[in-house]
């Protein structure tokens, strides 16, 4: 029995079922969604097979080695520890019995400025007063409690009522419990603009809304719903299993075995099989020729690439394709001969040309002549990362995603070199305008940007802790758009999918269920020469895919049956927590689809109530009084209301940005 005294007890193992009676799921992919969904499925009966295309579990929530040295290749700070909890309390057994070690990170992060100042962000409110004051007088506290007080609404908002539930067609939005607190969301201003109603000088801000680059998105439009994440950050902590973040799948995998999930590994897809008339899966094709059928399938690979290459063409594939997407980056993978004590185990360098920076990035989709980046030295938290006396680095660079795919000129910045690319002295650099010798990028020319942001960081860094960084770097791997396109099949190699601007996500997010197409998929493109005159390039195609959006979820068409989708670009969203919660909905309604029980509903619903809970005795009485909001045309007229009114401001503040 597994028995806490936040989660009721409840009997290990799978539910009882008759095995005759057993249901077969194919799951393709073996990154966070797909091995929790697998997990869950196969704890509630079902005989389920995980197909990957790498022979590894985890996708970018993997590990890279090197004699020693071990690398995060993509998430490295473990955010929302409630949600990891659940779903392994959901699964009957605890983090700890599973042999996942999470150490707290104190502090949060060393923010480093290019006038030589730096911020330590802590879950310590008297550091926190001691820094905040430093720059904001004696009222800057109190302004930073207030902030974290609408961060901290957000936070519960959404993981009550956005983050728990399915949003499958657009009556999601209509539900009451929904509407009545969109407002309090702010989810039509932007992350930063709300911080600067808290903060006065622009270093703050910047202190509180560099965060946004966990959704991939600019804080200057990124919703300011996500101060969520600083809310958790500054109150919940960051963590870092040991052993590296994939140690949380290696434990799912390990569970989902148990549990009698099976899974093939090095066993890329070629096509998702539908029946005859196309209304339903019916298994996958391999790239061997193999061929494996199932009662269910659900998707884990990157939901555009998918629906592009492994459905059969359709408007609503093309249009995907068309939708806003997320950043990608050039990340690096530095063995450092010594250890650097000036780095903590989160490190975050902002460019003095803030905007600019994020513009480069989002608008012209380049790398900026000063970009802004993370730094995370994992051995800092956990010795085992490097060897004795020495650090491994992890750089994060945002830059453009890719804007036409190609598979010519790819750089080869996956394999390990000394020294950078061919340049035999990489840390001397001129006085040129972007500090690597080279002219500023104007084309997505990615080995130019992979020496332009070596160069940058190399200087910035060792400027900013006044340690010369380029001599110590013993061994280099990197990973560029192009290689995270390659591996992963991320499309547009956009490392977090699919946008989350508010035409990207709740019901306007591609769903959890498979779509087969509605009658204006795709109508709308017809407008985007004309808007792209209009408002530009970018902002016209922007305006585009939001009519486009709006039209998709007014006439959604049919669903292919038995098909299911998890992971970044599907409904709740990016980041490993969040798909976490998503593989839990994408379960539930493969069941509830069946009319099967749902093992962990009850910790489910008591986890919301205790979410609920939360908001006081003068919340639950505003909650209740909204609650006897008659449902009906009175919320579709709000909710259109609400949609128009965004729209029109969006609109309008990139008009004004342009």
């Amino acid at each position: 029995m597994v028995c806490t005294a936040i989660w009721p007890c409840h009997s290990l193992g799978s539910t009882s079922v008759n095995m005759s009676e057993k249901k077969s799921a194919i799951v393709i992919g073996a990154g966070v969604g797909g091995v929790s969904t697998a997990a869950r499925l196969a704890k509630a009966g079902f005989n389920v097979t995980v197909v990957e295309k790498n022979n590894f579990s985890g996708g970018r929530c993997s590990l890279i080695h090197h004699e020693g040295w071990r690398f995060d290749q993509g998430p490295s700070l473990l955010l929302l520890p409630d949600l990891f909890r659940e779903t392994f309390h959901d699964l009957d057994t605890t983090l700890e019995a599973e042999h996942v070690i999470l150490k707290k990170c104190d502090p949060n992060y060393n923010i480093w400025f290019g006038d030589g100042e730096s911020f330590k962000l802590s879950t310590d409110l008297a550091t926190m007063k001691t820094e905040i004051e430093r720059w904001e007088g004696k009222d800057g506290f109190k302004r930073y409690m207030d902030f974290l007080k609408e961060a901290h609404d957000h936070y519960e908002l959404s993981v009550s009522h956005v983050l728990m539930r399915n949003f499958t067609d657009i009556l999601s939005m209509l539900r009451t419990s929904f509407l009545r607190h969109l407002p309090a969301l702010h989810a039509f201003e932007s992350i930063y603009g709300r911080s600067a109603k808290y903060f006065f000088t622009e270093r703050l801000r910047r202190v509180f809304t560099f965060g946004s680059m966990y959704m991939g998105m600019s804080p200057f439009d990124a919703p300011g719903t996500y101060s969520l994440l600083q809310y958790t950050e500054l109150a919940e902590g960051i963590w870092y299993p040991v052993g590296g973040f994939n140690k949380v799948i290696q434990a799912l995998v390990a569970i989902g075995q148990r549990l009698g999930v099976n899974y093939r590994f090095s066993t890329p897809v070629s096509k998702i099989l539908l029946s005859s008339d196309g209304a339903r899966a019916t298994g996958v094709l391999l790239s061997s020729g193999e061929t494996l059928t199932a009662d269910v399938v659900i998707n884990n690979s990157d939901l555009v690439y998918a629906y592009q290459k492994l459905l059969p063409e359709t408007p609503y594939a093309h249009s995907l394709a068309q939708r806003p997407t997320s950043c990608s980056s050039i990340s690096f993978y530095w063995a450092l001969n010594r250890k650097v004590p000036e780095l903590s185990a989160h490190n975050i360098f902002l460019a003095d040309e803030y905007r600019e920076s994020f513009d480069n990035i989002f608008k012209k989709h380049l790398i900026p002549n000063e970009p802004s980046f993370y730094v995370n030295v994992p051995s800092r938290v956990d010795p085992t990362a490097a060897p004795e006396g020495k650090d491994s680095l992890v750089i994060l660079v945002p830059v453009g995603h890719l804007l036409e795919p190609s598979e010519t000129n790819v750089p080869q910045s996956n394999g390990l070199t000394n020294g950078v690319n061919g340049h035999s002295d990489p840390t001397k650099l001129t006085n040129s305008k972007d500090a690597s010798g080279l002219p500023p990028t104007t084309t997505q020319d990615f080995p130019k940007m992979l020496s332009l942001a070596r160069g940058t960081i190399i200087r910035t860094i060792s400027s900013r802790i006044g340690v010369d960084i380029g001599p110590l770097i013993s061994h280099e791997i990197t990973n560029d758009p192009f290689t995270w396109r390659e591996k992963f099949n991320l499309d547009r190699g956009a490392i977090l999918g699919l946008s989350h601007s508010f035409f990207n996500v709740l019901s306007f997010r591609p769903a959890t269920r498979a779509r087969k197409g509605g009658v204006l998929d795709g109508k709308f493109e017809f407008l985007a020469p004309t808007l792209k005159g209009v408002f530009g390039n970018e902002l016209g195609k922007n305006v585009t895919s939001g009519i486009q959006r709006v039209g998709e979820l007014m006439a959604p068409g049919d669903n292919i049956q038995d098909l299911y989708f998890v992971g970044a670009s599907t409904h709740p969203g990016t980041g490993v927590p969040i798909c976490l919660a998503g593989g839990k909905l994408v379960a539930e309604q493969v069941l509830e689809d069946r009319g099967l029980p749902v093992p962990w509903k009850r910790a489910f619903v008591e986890s919301r109530d205790r979410m609920e809970g939360r908001m006081g005795k003068t919340g639950r009485k505003i909650d209740e009084k909204l609650g006897k909001w008659p449902v009906g045309w009175g919320q579709a007229f709000f909710l259109a209301l609400v949609v128009l009114i965004g729209w029109l401001f969006g609109v309008l503040n990139l008009v004004i940005d342009t």
